[in-house]
């Protein structure tokens, strides 16, 4: 009978066994808040992408630099003058590729140059070659491609 007596005096205590969703509503929306002042705020970066199309009209002067499989540089100069195209080519190694480029591009930093590597290349070889030349200061570096049928 104790047993019976001392179950009266507790109370029914139900467990609660729902989500109170009120503090999570509003954590949610003070981050929307935050993310809503702050997005007009971010620049959003430009990324100058390659593309392989025709250009609209060719620069009066390029630089081809061509790495072949025995990785031998040839660098042509190619200008276009309204008397005819002039056109030079010179051998250089690694080392001296850089300012040879510079040379021929005689201040004109908008001058682009050209990689035209053989497709059995290591890749290395010709990330190497675009490292020398930025790290001259030559700007305009690109990769040639052959446009696919």
């Amino acid at each position: 009978m104790a047993a019976a007596t001392s179950s009266k005096g507790r109370k029914n205590r139900r467990s609660i066994s729902d989500i109170n969703m009120v503090p999570f509503i509003d954590v949610m929306l003070v981050l929307l808040i935050i993310f809503m002042v702050t997005a007009p705020l971010l620049v959003p970066s430009v990324i100058d992408v390659p593309s392989i199309g025709k250009a609209s009209n060719a620069p009066d002067q390029v630089i081809t630099i061509e790495l072949d499989k025995n990785l031998h540089l040839l660098v042509k100069s190619k200008i276009q003058a309204q008397d005819g195209a002039q056109s030079n080519t010179q051998s250089a190694s690694m080392e001296t590729v850089a300012k040879l480029v510079l040379q021929l591009q005689a201040g004109k930093t908008t001058t682009p140059v050209i990689i035209s590597a053989d497709k059995g290349i290591v890749y290395d070889e010709v990330i190497k070659l675009m490292d020398k030349l930025q790290r001259a200061g030559i700007q305009r570096v690109g990769l040639s491609v052959r446009q696919m049928d």
